[in-house]
Parts: C-alpha cells; sequence; structure tokens
C-alpha cells in the first residue's frame, strides 16, 4: 500500500470490471480486486461495482460471504461507483420485482429499460459536477424515481427525436454514484476523477 494513493476495491466476480481498473490505475488510485471475503480485510477507501449481469453478481455475493460485509460498509459511508448491473445492486426496489439487493440506494430501477431495440446506444450529456460527458448504453436500466434526498446527476434520452422521454440515467445519494451508462468504455476519465474525488476525503 502506497502512501497516499487512494486504495479502490473492484468488484471482481463478474462482469466488466477491468476496463474500471484500468482507468483507476491511469489515474493514481491503488486498486485491487475484491473476489472473496479475505480480500476485504485490506484498507478501502472506495468500491466500485461494475457492469455485467446483476442477478449472478448478487448471487456470488452472497454465494462468496461478501453480501453482507459490503452491504455494511456502503450503508456506513464507503464511497462506491456503480455501472449499469452495480446500480441495479445499489437500488431500492428493481421494478417489476420483489428481490433486491444491497437495497442502500433509495430509487427504483427498471432493467433493460430501453427495449432490444434500442440495446446499445451512445451519446454525450451533461453530468452535474462533471461537465459533458460520453455515455455508452449497453442494455441498460434507467430509474424510474428516486427519493428525496437522491441527487439526479444526469437525464438523458434514448434518441434525437424530439419526443423522446428524458430518462434518469446518474445520481447520487450521499457516498453512492449510480449509473446506467458504461463510463469506462470511453477514453473520458472525469466520472472516475470524480468518483476518487468522494474517495479521498
Amino acid at each position: 500500500m502506497e502512501i497516499g494513493k487512494p486504495q479502490i476495491g473492484v468488484l471482481a466476480v463478474q462482469g466488466a470490471f477491468i476496463e474500471h481498473e484500468r482507468i483507476l490505475k491511469s489515474l493514481g488510485a491503488e486498486v485491487f480486486e475484491i473476489r472473496q471475503l479475505r480480500d476485504l480485510d485490506r484498507h478501502l477507501d472506495g468500491l466500485v461495482l461494475p457492469g455485467g449481469e446483476s442477478t449472478v453478481q448478487g448471487k456470488l455475493l452472497r454465494d462468496l460471504g461478501l453480501f453482507e460485509p459490503l452491504r455494511k460498509k456502503i450503508a456506513e459511508g464507503l464511497p462506491v461507483l456503480a455501472t449499469c448491473a452495480g446500480a441495479i445492486l445499489l437500488a431500492e426496489k428493481i421494478a417489476g420485482e420483489s428481490r433486491t439487493h444491497f437495497a442502500t440506494l433509495p430509487a427504483i430501477i427498471r432493467r433493460n429499460a430501453y427495449g432490444r431495440q434500442l440495446g446499445s446506444f451512445f451519446t454525450e450529456n451533461e453530468v452535474a459536477h462533471v461537465g459533458i460527458v460520453p455515455q455508452t448504453f449497453i442494455r441498460a436500466p434507467f430509474f424510474e424515481s428516486v427519493g428525496n434526498e437522491v441527487e439526479v446527476l444526469s437525464r438523458t434520452a434514448s434518441s434525437n427525436t424530439t419526443d423522446a422521454p428524458e430518462r434518469i440515467v446518474a445520481v447520487r445519494f450521499r457516498n453512492q454514484i449510480a449509473l446506467s451508462f458504461h463510463p469506462e468504455l470511453n477514453s473520458d476519465t472525469s466520472i472516475h476523477r470524480y468518483f476518487l474525488g468522494l474517495a479521498e476525503r
């Protein structure tokens, strides 16, 4: 462990975690993978919950004994950056489903919300506190509603047509940043820098 470098754990049981690791390392963070319970013995300044399959990730978290320790750390204020499936893990409610995961983020999220015909799309849009950033959506969820204390960071339409509804695609609740899109798939590092700002406090 290097003095002064934020120590960021990246959940690495399933999904697109390597891209997050590369960006965080390029920004000077010390990054390690969380795959088993003993990985949580290390000091942790921040946590990344990557995209992937949220149902699979939720099952693996429970099977590996990681679920409750991580839920507790998040609830106690550990800074978190959650993308796509990671946002589903955080949400207090998943639309149309009775089961949830960490449920630390007061929001209702809907899976695959843009429909199969728009399974993936790309745009650039404003994110509060960050600026204009590339937004890559892959079978993305969106937030149907958020609690009173949740700050909406970005709303994005799924097409350029004037009647396309703008959906909530990025939020922050205290220590938790949750995104529908994948900032790790582009060269822009501003979202990760924003997250590291929380982790370094």
